[in-house]
């Protein structure tokens, strides 16, 4: 296995194929490995030792020759007069150009095929159909819960787009409560180590607060917020008002928490686009990685490495707010189990995440039918609703050639901005489904952990990310945001009520980015929003 640096020697040897060399000041493409992360991947077989990654830290899926068009097509531009080639296109040949509606993060990608289209449509009813308490009479949907978040997978990720915190009555199901604990004894730690545990569920209430429950069965309780406002005043004089929110839960049904248990919101994502970011190329993703910030800038992103659930190898988490997951379908399993309570073959939990100490729960009846399998949602569900999640078009820009656009792009690289939220990746050439196969994208995202600060701290480690660090999550689609799902709640928790808000709330590697914006006149933020409203 390449060394980590060899990939940025080869790429400096692009020089070789006529490119410019690659510059490393303010638009570097690649921040470079640290000797720690260099050590961790090559890990040594001594005694004590962790286990090796076999994870390609170079392009080799690509020829000399592609790998010169990669570096030239996505090392950050320098030009702001107009768009970038191909920028409408932010999600490659798949983007959807269809009018903005409320579906438009609904479409499929443009560059399936037609039978591929039908598995689609198939995995969108799957996606969207209420599953039912047992026993019932529609046995191929029965098995919900016994006790779950939601019903279907498109109550929580509603119009495949992003949740919301509660509001009233509206209900807590598209952001819901995280429950975990860290390694209490020398087997948790080793298992920690040993990448066998993310962390560890609270003994009485597992992994996440389930409010809701089936007929007969309490749910476990329910998520309160309160906000507290607090003033920030901008260096031009405007103030802006920010909601700090505190979390707790209502009517426990079970019995107290653990003393340990940390309480970590999580809003559900946009869905777009995830199959193309499930095929970056890892070695793109680490090359981006300094996690000791040898070049003193400040940005210190790390990965974040999981064992795969279905291969048991070490590989690099991508998918959640902490980069936990290394692939849609493992998070789909983790979905079913976790929040509606339906068993797959790759996680067969018939009860979900019902606990020992929820001895009730363990009594009611499962939906396991003789006839379709061992499990409530038999293979052929997990694939279509894999295959629908992974095929969700992003949709075109909006707006890119307005001036006010193009110079909030460019305020958007002064800040420093990019240095987190990377533009641009040219996705692997051995895909499986040739659709997401070497295809120019946009998703303004590293994937890698950061360290935000104290104010935006949930407490919980996942894996190699502590208690205030997150993946940084793609903007592509942002901007549509009050379109499909009619609100503007952004962050993990949707504290931020407008884009403004989110940036304000940055901290730690973030709190650069954050000044200079806070710093900069009416016009230039005003500027900044316009761009991002246009992804």
């Amino acid at each position: 296995m390449r060394r980590p640096l060899d990939v940025v020697r080869r790429l400096r040897r692009a020089d070789d194929h006529g490119l410019p060399p690659l510059k490393k000041p303010r638009y570097q493409l690649f921040r470079g490995f640290s000797l720690g992360l260099v050590m961790t991947l090559t890990a040594s077989a001594q005694a004590g030792a962790p286990e090796p990654i076999s994870l390609a830290t170079d392009r080799t899926d690509l020829t000399p020759k592609d790998l010169a068009r990669v570096i030239a097509v996505t090392r950050p531009t320098t030009d702001f007069s107009k768009p970038e080639p191909f920028e409408l296109m932010q999600g490659g040949a798949g983007t959807s150009k269809k009018d903005v509606s409320r579906d438009a993060f609904s479409q499929s990608a443009t560059n399936i095929t037609f039978e591929e289209e039908g598995n689609f449509k198939l995995g969108n009813a799957l996606f969207r159909k209420n599953w039912v308490s047992s026993p019932s009479s529609t046995q191929a949907s029965d098995g919900l819960g016994p006790l779950f978040n939601e019903r279907a997978c498109q109550n929580c990720h509603l119009k495949d787009g992003r949740g919301h915190p509660p509001e009233g009555d509206s209900g807590t199901t598209s952001m819901f409560l995280r429950l975990a604990r860290q390694a209490s004894s020398e087997e948790e730690k080793a298992e920690i180590a040993d990448h066998k545990a993310l962390n560890f569920p609270d003994p009485v209430y597992g992994t996440q607060l389930q409010e809701l429950a089936v007929p007969g069965l309490p749910g476990e309780g329910r998520m309160h917020v309160d906000y507290r406002e607090e003033k920030v005043t901008l260096d031009d004089g405007s103030v802006v008002s920010l909601r700090k929110p505190s979390y707790s839960v209502d009517g426990l049904a079970y019995g107290p928490l653990d003393p340990h248990t940390t309480l970590s919101p999580r809003l559900t994502p946009p869905m777009i686009g995830l199959g193309l970011i499930e095929q970056i190329a890892p070695a793109d993703i680490l090359a981006l990685a300094d996690p000791d910030d040898r070049n003193n800038d400040g940005i210190s992103g790390k990965p974040n490495i999981v064992r795969d659930s279905q291969s048991g190898e070490l590989t690099l988490g991508r998918f959640g707010w902490k980069a936990q997951t290394p692939s849609i379908r493992e998070q789909a399993a983790d979905a079913f189990a976790g929040d509606i309570g339906i068993s797959t073959p790759d996680v067969p939990k018939h009860w979900g995440d019902c606990t020992d100490a929820e001895k009730a729960c363990l009594t009611m009846p499962n939906g396991v039918q003789k006839r379709l399998g061992p499990v409530e949602a038999p293979p052929p569900v997990m694939d279509l609703v894999t295959f629908y999640s992974q095929n969700l078009a992003v949709p075109a820009r909006r707006d890119l050639d307005k001036p006010d656009v193009l110079a909030g792009k460019k305020l958007f690289y002064d800040m420093g901005c990019i240095s987190c939220h990377t533009p641009k990746f040219v996705t692997r050439r051995g895909t499986p489904n040739k659709a997401r196969a070497f295809q120019l994208i946009w998703p303004y995202s590293d994937f890698l952990l950061h360290d935000m600060g104290p104010d935006l701290a949930d407490g919980q480690a996942v894996g190699e990310a502590t208690g205030s660090e997150w993946r940084t999550p793609p903007l592509w689609g942002i901007g549509l945001t009050q379109t499909v799902n009619g609100n503007t709640f952004f962050l993990h928790d949707g504290r931020a009520r407008s884009l403004a808000e989110a940036i304000l709330w940055h901290g730690g590697e973030g709190q650069k980015a954050r000044d200079r914006f806070a710093a900069a006149n009416a016009t230039d933020r005003d500027a900044l929003v316009k761009f991002l409203e246009s992804l």
